[in-house]
C-alpha cells in the first residue's frame, strides 16, 4: 500500500452496500411519540367509574398529629402506630428537625409534633434521635414559640397549659352575619377547624397523655412560655388590640356565669352536624374533621356512637400503608385530578366522544352540587350548581375546580346534549355570581377579605379569610373567554382590572394555590390567549420575568421558599410540572416559535420516562403559604402532557372542539326563564298548601274532638319526617330537590 492510497474497514462482504446512517427523528416525530405515550399512561389509570386520583402528599405533621388522636379516640393499636411512627422517623433530617415540604428546612411546629408523636410511641428522649431533635427544637425557638393550633392540641392533652391558648370562646360564633366580625367572614376551611375547636375550648375535656411523654424538656426558656402574648412595643396596633380582647375573654371564662354559654354551645353544635351531613367528613379536610372528631366525644358521643364511628372511619380512608409504614393523606382531590386530567387529554387530541371522556364526564356530572352551602350566606339568591374538590363535601364548592370543570365539560361530546347544556350553565352561572366587589374571585366564598382577622392571636395558620387572587381569577376568566364571552363585558373589564393591578412591579403574578410566581403568571398569560389581550404590555412584561427566570437546560423551578423569601422567586430545582406552567405561559404570548418555548420543551421531552410520564419529588402545590404544602402526585403528568398537546396544537394550527357555547346574553335568557319557572313553581305550591292546610286543619279538629287526635298527628307527623330524613340521607341531599333527574340510582359519593 502506498503512502497516497487510504485504508478503511468495511465488516460487510465485498460488493455489499454500506447501511444508511440511523435516521434521527424529527421534532415532531419525538413530539408525537411523547404525547401518544403520555395518553397511554393517564388513560390507564383512569377509575372504571370514569374518574382519576392521584395521592395528595403533605409533610409529618398528619401522622405525628395522627398518633395523638388515636391515643385520644382510646384506638391506640401499637402495631398501627409503630408503622406511623417509622414514617415520621425516616423524613428526620440531618440537623434532627422535620421540614414541611421536600428538600426545605427544619420547622419548629413540624419537629415538636415529631417528637411527641415518636415519644408517645414509645420512643425514649435518650435515643440519639430523639437527643438531635429536642435540640433542633431549642435551636428553632422552643416550645414556647410553636403556634397557636398546636399549643391548643398540647393543651387538650394535658401537656400545656390553657394559658399558652389563645380565647376561643363558642359565643363568637353565635354573633349574627350582619356583625363587622362573624363566623362567615373567615375562610370556609377556618370555619370547619375553628367550631369545634370552640367547642373543645369551651369544654376542655381531660385527654391526659402519659407524664413520661410530656415535652417539658423542649422549652428553652420555660419562664417565657407565654411569649405569644408579649405586646407589640407600639402601643397602638391591631395585635395589642386583639391581645386585650383576649385578656378579657380570658377573664371572663373563669367567671362562674357565663350567659350565653349553653346557647352558643348548641349553635356550634347544630352547625358542625349540619356540615357533617353531605359530605365525606367536616370539610373533608383532616384537620377540620380530626376537630369534629375530638368534638363529638367531648359532647358525649363516644368512640363507637354512630356518629362518631362514621367520622373516624371517614379519616380513616386518608391512610396509605406501604413498605411496612402508614401516611396520611390531607384530603382527596379526584374531581379536581379528574378536570386536569380531561384538559390534557383533550388537548392532545383524544376525539370529543372518546369512551374515556364520555364516562369522565357523566362522572364529573354527577359530582356538581345543587344543594346549599356556605356560599349563600354572602351570595344569596343564587342558584346552586359548583363543584367541590373531593367526592362529596357539598357544603363547600369552589371557584378553581368549577371553572376548570366547566372548561373540560365543554369539549366533551356528550351524548345527553340536554343534560350537558343545563350544568353548564347552572356551573357558568353560579361562578360569575362569586365574583368579589374587587373583581376577582375567592375559592370558596365571595368577599371573603376581612384583613382585620388576620391580627387575631389564632391566625398564625395564616388561612383566616378567602380574598380575590391572581390564579383563581385568570382560572374564571379563561373559561369566561372559551365560552364566549368578551374582554369588553363588565364582569371581565372588572377582573382584568384586577389581576392588572394584583400584578407585581418585575411583571409576574402571585401564585396562592401552586408554587408560585411560575404557577400564577402562567395561569394569568394563559387567561390572556383567548381573550386576545397576550401582546398587551403588561402581558409581555409577564413573558419577560418568565423568560428571565429560566434556567440553561430550559426547565422551570421555583422553592416554596420563595414564599418566605423573594430572592428566591423563580429559583429552585425544574421540575416537569413547573416547566409545564412556564411553556404554557410562554405559548400563550410568545408562541411556539419562540426560543424559550422551544427549550422548555426540549427539557419535558427529554425528562419524559418510558412509560410515558416524568418524575417529580418537589412539592408544587400550595395549601397556605408559609405553613402548609402539597403534592399533587398527578401534576408531574397531566400538566406536561398538556403543554406538549398545545405545543403541537399551535405548530399546527388545529383547531378546538368546544360543545357550546354560552353568551352572556344566553345566561341572562337563561337566568330569566329560571326566575319565571321559579315563580310558576312557588305559586303552585302556594296552592297545593293550602289545599293542605285545610285539610291538616279538619283533621285536627277531628282529633281535638277525640282522645287521640294529637297522638295521632304527631305519629304521623314523626313518620312523614323519618321518611323524608332517611329519603335525604340515602340520596343526594338537596339535589333531589332541584328535579334532576340522574340515570343512575347510585351515589358514588359517599356521605352518611
Amino acid at each position: 500500500m502506498t503512502a497516497n492510497q487510504s485504508f478503511s474497514w468495511n465488516p460487510h462482504s465485498a460488493g455489499a452496500a454500506a447501511p444508511a446512517p440511523a435516521k434521527l427523528p424529527s421534532l415532531e416525530e419525538r413530539l408525537n411519540l411523547a404525547v401518544s405515550r403520555g395518553v397511554d399512561w393517564l388513560l390507564a389509570s383512569q377509575a372504571p367509574e370514569g374518574f382519576w386520583l392521584g395521592e395528595l402528599e403533605a409533610d409529618t405533621t398528619l401522622e405525628s398529629d395522627y398518633i395523638l388522636y388515636l391515643h385520644v379516640i382510646g384506638k391506640f393499636d401499637p402495631e398501627r402506630v409503630e408503622k406511623l411512627a417509622q414514617y415520621i422517623r425516616r423524613h428526620q433530617l440531618a440537623d434532627g428537625g422535620w421540614n414541611i415540604y421536600a428538600n426545605g428546612p427544619s420547622e419548629l411546629n413540624a419537629t415538636v409534633k415529631a417528637y411527641l408523636g415518636l415519644k408517645l410511641a414509645g420512643d425514649s428522649p435518650d435515643l440519639p434521635h430523639m437527643l438531635l431533635a429536642r435540640k433542633r427544637v431549642h435551636e428553632l425557638g422552643g416550645l414556647e414559640s410553636i403556634n397557636s393550633f398546636e399549643r391548643f392540641y398540647l393543651a387538650l392533652v394535658g401537656a400545656a397549659d390553657w394559658g399558652m391558648v389563645p380565647a376561643m370562646p363558642p359565643e363568637l360564633l353565635v354573633l349574627p352575619n350582619w356583625f363587622y366580625v362573624n363566623l362567615y367572614e373567615i375562610s370556609s376551611w377556618s370555619r370547619g377547624i375553628l367550631v369545634p375547636m370552640a367547642i373543645l375550648y369551651a369544654l376542655r375535656p381531660s385527654w391526659h397523655i402519659p407524664e413520661s411523654a410530656k415535652l417539658d424538656e423542649l422549652f428553652r426558656e420555660p419562664e417565657h412560655r407565654y411569649r405569644a402574648f408579649a405586646w407589640d412595643t407600639r402601643v397602638v396596633t391591631w395585635k395589642n388590640f386583639f391581645l386585650l380582647a383576649d385578656r378579657v375573654m380570658k377573664f371572663i371564662e373563669q367567671l362562674p356565669w357565663k350567659p350565653l354559654r349553653k346557647h352558643a354551645l348548641r349553635a356550634a353544635e347544630q352547625w358542625m352536624m349540619t356540615h357533617l351531613e353531605r359530605s365525606e367528613g367536616l370539610a373533608a379536610i383532616y384537620p377540620a374533621m380530626m376537630n369534629s372528631i375530638y368534638a363529638l366525644m367531648a359532647l358525649g358521643y363516644g368512640p363507637d356512637d354512630p356518629m362518631t364511628k362514621r367520622e373516624i372511619a371517614e379519616l380513616a380512608k386518608f391512610e396509605i400503608e406501604d413498605n411496612g409504614m402508614i401516611r396520611l393523606q390531607p384530603c382527596v382531590s379526584p374531581v379536581w385530578d379528574t378536570a386536569i386530567a380531561m384538559v390534557a387529554l383533550e388537548e392532545a387530541g383524544l376525539p370529543p366522544n372518546h369512551p374515556a371522556l364520555v364516562r369522565a364526564a357523566s362522572w364529573m356530572l354527577d359530582q356538581q352540587i345543587l344543594g346549599s352551602g356556605d356560599w349563600q350566606v354572602k351570595n344569596p339568591g343564587v342558584e346552586s350548581g359548583g363543584w367541590a374538590f373531593e367526592f362529596r363535601n357539598d357544603h363547600y364548592p369552589d371557584v378553581d375546580d368549577t371553572a376548570f370543570i366547566l372548561m373540560a365539560l365543554q369539549r366533551v361530546d356528550f351524548p345527553d346534549r340536554a343534560r350537558m347544556e343545563a350544568a353548564l350553565r347552572r356551573g357558568l352561572n353560579w361562578v360569575v355570581s362569586m365574583q368579589n366587589k374587587d373583581g376577582g374571585w375567592g375559592a370558596f366564598d365571595k368577599d371573603n377579605d376581612c384583613r382585620l382577622l388576620t391580627h387575631v392571636p389564632f391566625a398564625d395558620h395564616n388561612a383566616m379569610i378567602d380574598p380575590a387572587t391572581a390564579d383563581v381569577t385568570a382560572r374564571v376568566c379563561e373559561c369566561l373567554a372559551r365560552m364566549g364571552w368578551s374582554a369588553s363585558h363588565p364582569v371581565m373589564k372588572r377582573a382584568l382590572h384586577f389581576l392588572q393591578g394584583d400584578q407585581c412591579e418585575d411583571g409576574s403574578w402571585f401564585g396562592r394555590w401552586g408554587v408560585n410566581y411560575v404557577y400564577g403568571t402562567s395561569g394569568v398569560l394563559r387567561a390572556l390567549e383567548p381573550m386576545g389581550l397576550a401582546r398587551q404590555p403588561y402581558a409581555l412584561r409577564g413573558v419577560r420575568w418568565l423568560k428571565s427566570v429560566q434556567q440553561a437546560n430550559g426547565g422551570f423551578g421555583e422553592s416554596i421558599a420563595s414564599y418566605d423569601e423573594p430572592e428566591q422567586k423563580g429559583k429552585g430545582a425544574a421540575t416537569a410540572s413547573q416547566t409545564s406552567w412556564g411553556l404554557i405561559g410562554l405559548l400563550a404570548s410568545a408562541g411556539p416559535l419562540d426560543r424559550s418555548a422551544e427549550r422548555a420543551l426540549e427539557f419535558l421531552l427529554t425528562t419524559q420516562t418510558h412509560e410515558g410520564t416524568w418524575e417529580e419529588s418537589e412539592f408544587t402545590g400550595t395549601g397556605f403559604p408559609k405553613v402548609f404544602y402539597l403534592k399533587y402526585h398527578l401534576y408531574r403528568h397531566n400538566f406536561p402532557l398538556y403543554g406538549l398537546a398545545r405545543y403541537r396544537n399551535m405548530l399546527s394550527g388545529a383547531g378546538e372542539y368546544r360543545s357550546m357555547l354560552i353568551s352572556p346574553e344566553s345566561l341572562e335568557a337563561w337566568r330569566a326563564e329560571r326566575r319565571k319557572a321559579g315563580r310558576r313553581r312557588a305559586q303552585t305550591l302556594n296552592g297545593s298548601g293550602r289545599t293542605a292546610n285545610g285539610q291538616t286543619n279538619g283533621q285536627a279538629k277531628v282529633g281535638t274532638n277525640g282522645n287521640n287526635g294529637n297522638g295521632t298527628a304527631r305519629g304521623m307527623a314523626r313518620a312523614a319526617w323519618n321518611a323524608a330524613a332517611l329519603k335525604y340521607r340515602n340520596g343526594n341531599g338537596a339535589r333531589g330537590a332541584n328535579g334532576i333527574e340522574h340515570k343512575e340510582s347510585k351515589d358514588r359519593r359517599g356521605g352518611s
